[in-house]
């Protein structure tokens, strides 16, 4: 895992155990929430970028690979 990817989860988790908080303000959950979407919209445009790039190294179809 990426260094990228393991702050996204480190701050997902904080976020989560604020929303847990049996105290937390309205309005802070709000911020969480919408943190928490911004968060995972990057870490789904990794992903799509790192499965892209495993994509491409595969030999295209029908193709067999010279040893």
């Amino acid at each position: 895992m990426s260094a990228e990817l393991q702050a996204a989860v480190r701050e997902l988790e904080q976020a989560a155990r604020e929303l847990r908080a049996p105290d937390v303000d309205t309005a802070r959950a709000a911020e969480l929430v919408d943190r928490c979407a911004e968060v995972a919209a990057e870490i789904g445009k990794q992903l799509d970028r790192a499965a892209r790039d495993a994509e491409r190294d595969l030999p295209a179809t029908g193709q067999e690979r010279l040893l």
